[in-house]
C-alpha cells in the first residue's frame, strides 16, 4: 500500500445507508489496495458468506444520490452497475476471504475504526442521561474526546505533538473537548 492506513483513512469511508454504517465496495477496495473486481469477485464466488444484512445492493437512486452527495473517483468510463455497501458483519466476512498480511493489517483497522465509531455512538446517546458535574460525565467526555482523536488525528504526523478540539452541538447536549496527542518515540 502506498500510504499507512489510520483509523481516519478508514473513518473517511464510513458511510451510513439505509441506517447502518457501511463502506462501498470501490472504497474497501481502496483500503485494501485491490480492484473493486478483486472484492466483488470473492463475493461472487462465496455467495454463502454474504446473506441478507452483510451487503447492501444499492439500487440506481441510492447511486445517483451517493454520487451527487461525495467525490466518487469513477475510472474507466464508470461503473456499469451500482455499487455494493459492505456493512460491518460484511466486512468481517471478506476479512475470512481476503488474504495476506496487507489484509489482515487492513481488516484490523477496519474492525478498529468501527468499534472506536460505534462507541462514540454510545457514548454520546448515554450524555444526556448524566449530569455534567458528575464524575461519570468527565470519564465519558474523556473517552469520547480519545475516540474522535484517535478517528481523526493520522498517527503518522511528523509532529510531536498534536491536538484536536471537537464539539457537537446535539439537542440537549453540547459536546467540547480538547486533547493531545504525543507522537510515540522512534516513529
Amino acid at each position: 500500500m502506498s500510504h499507512i492506513l489510520n483509523d481516519a483513512a478508514v473513518e473517511s469511508k464510513i458511510i451510513t445507508l439505509r441506517g447502518q454504517k457501511v463502506i462501498i465496495d470501490s472504497d474497501v477496495a481502496a483500503l485494501y489496495d485491490v480492484e473493486t473486481r478483486e472484492i466483488n469477485q470473492a463475493v461472487k464466488n462465496n455467495p454463502e458468506k454474504f446473506p441478507d444484512g452483510y451487503i447492501i445492493e444499492l439500487d440506481k437512486n441510492e447511486w445517483l444520490g451517493l454520487k451527487s452527495k461525495i467525490l466518487i473517483s469513477i475510472p474507466k468510463g464508470g461503473r456499469v452497475t451500482p455499487p455494493k455497501a459492505f456493512t460491518e458483519r460484511g466486512l468481517y466476512m471478506l476479512a475470512t476471504i481476503l488474504k495476506g498480511v496487507k489484509a489482515t493489517e487492513t481488516t484490523l483497522r477496519i474492525i478498529d475504526t468501527f468499534t472506536k465509531v460505534r462507541e462514540v455512538g454510545q457514548i454520546v446517546s448515554h450524555l444526556p442521561t448524566v449530569q455534567d458535574n458528575e464524575p461519570e460525565y468527565q470519564k465519558l467526555m474523556h473517552r469520547a474526546g480519545e475516540l474522535i482523536s484517535d478517528l481523526i488525528v493520522p498517527e503518522e504526523l511528523d509532529s510531536h505533538e498534536t491536538e484536536a478540539s471537537v464539539e457537537f452541538n446535539l439537542a440537549l447536549v453540547k459536546f467540547k473537548y480538547s486533547t493531545k496527542k504525543k507522537m510515540k518515540r522512534g516513529s
